[in-house]
């Protein structure tokens, strides 16, 4: 029995290297194969794009793929971050690229899943989910009008995709969890949950994890689309603020770990859906998807504005690392260093045991804004993103001020000693 055990947790330890895609590989652990920068010595480069990024960069082939909401998808020389070629869709795009045998497989903010030629961007065939919609509720967050549907704008992501055996599984805002083929773009099956699914799916050993807005996070046989087991997560009816998984899930050593907007990190184990821990956050959502390595899990938070290193047996805290800004920002791990991004327009560099900081980059818009936005020490400053009509818009204006200041929703990605990450001020920087 021992041994038998010891092979299961070594076939959920082993990541995919096959293709490209959100958080590093299939399995979502956030590791790098790649060493990346102790040291900060200066911009490698600067692509502009035409908006916004909140989309995460993937590296194959020498080529740095990336997603605007521009509603451009990009393909970037890595060496030099010249352009090689462009691909405009309809709409935004909130999703990373997944890179599989060829072909570049996005989705986009109409909930179509469309696959490019990975070396020209040419289309190859789009496939359209039943609809599209971001997270709604009455009294959202306790915004008023309370019996007015409100939708989230803190719901920035869409799904990205992962290619798994010939399949594309994604999730979408009709509550659907789909598999298409990667060839074709045929259906091959659908699950459907009770509410949006903007998480990205996690696929290990023949299973889709994927987590949504109904708080549940599901276990799917990746051929037939069963469920295998599911998870509930806590609920909040009066407001709908502590509810949903945003956060996509990360499968190592026979565990299943994800952060909730119930303001809760979970272990769950693998093949029977049982939690093994959570870790409370004081309210905070837990909106990155965790990386997990040596026995660490590390996850940021909102309100609490930290980066958390959790012992990935029993769920207690090993270290904090405060940024005084809230951290949607997945974290890459890349030899011992954590790299992520916060809402400041500041992307950190952590030793991974000690959570000691080696350096932090700050973007050029947040550079401008400080003295508007910022406080010296990068802290947010409150004073700015007070109510300006007293109702739900005022979200909406928080969620743009965000995006004027730089801010670092975007994932980082490291290859050759160097990290990638997108910046609400349109550019993807390369440092090193």
């Amino acid at each position: 029995m021992k041994c038998f055990a010891a092979l299961i947790a070594l076939a959920f330890t082993l990541p995919s290297f096959a293709q490209s895609t959100f958080h590093g590989n299939n399995a979502r652990d956030g590791v790098y194969q790649s060493t990346g920068p102790s040291k900060f010595t200066g911009v490698k480069w600067a692509f502009k794009t035409g908006a916004p990024i909140v989309a995460s960069p993937v590296i194959a082939g020498g080529v740095i793929y990336i997603s605007s909401l521009d509603t451009h998808v990009y393909a970037i020389d890595q060496a030099t971050g010249k352009e090689k070629w462009k691909f405009k869709s309809a709409l935004p795009i909130a999703s990373s690229p997944a890179i599989a045998d060829g072909n570049l497989f996005f989705v986009s903010s109409t909930g179509a899943l469309a696959a490019l030629d990975l070396a020209t961007g040419k289309p190859k065939w789009v496939f359209v989910a039943d609809y599209e919609r971001r997270f709604e509720a009455k009294n959202l967050h306790g915004y008023s009008p309370k019996q007015q549907t409100i939708a989230d704008a803190w719901d920035i992501y869409t799904s990205s995709p992962a290619v798994s055996n010939g399949k594309v599984f994604f999730g979408t805002g009709d509550g659907g969890v789909y598999a298409v083929d990667a060839a074709t773009g045929l259906l091959q099956w659908k699950f459907q949950t009770g509410n949006v699914v903007h998480g990205s799916p996690a696929v290990a050993n023949g299973v889709v994890y994927i987590g949504g807005y109904d708080s549940r996070l599901y276990a799917l046989d990746a051929a037939t689309g069963q469920q295998k087991w599911m998870f509930q997560a806590g609920l909040d009816p009066a407001i709908n603020n502590q509810v949903g998984f945003q956060s996509s899930p990360a499968v190592v050593d026979g565990m299943v770990y994800i952060g909730s907007r119930d303001a809760h990190v979970y272990a769950i184990d693998a093949i029977t859906g049982i939690k093994k821990w959570d870790y409370p956050t004081s309210k905070s959502w837990v909106n990155t998807t965790p990386a997990v390595k040596d026995g660490l899990v590390y996850a940021g938070t909102s309100d609490s504005s930290r980066m958390m290193a959790l012992d990935a047996k029993t769920g207690r805290l090993r270290f904090n690392f405060e940024t005084k800004a809230y951290v949607f920002s997945s974290p890459a791990l890349a030899g011992n260093t954590l790299y992520f991004g916060s809402h400041n327009g500041k992307l950190y560099a952590i030793d991974a045991t000690s959570g000691k900081q080696l350096w932090a980059f700050q973007t050029d818009a947040s550079k401008a804004d400080t003295m508007k936005l910022l406080n010296p020490d990068g802290s947010l400053n409150h004073d700015s993103f007070t109510s300006v009509f007293g109702d739900f818009q005022d979200m909406y204006i928080d969620f743009f001020r965000f995006t004027t200041i730089g801010a670092i929703f975007s994932s980082p990605a490291v290859s050759d000693g160097v990290v990638y990450v997108g910046s609400t001020d349109g550019i993807l920087y390369a440092l090193h």
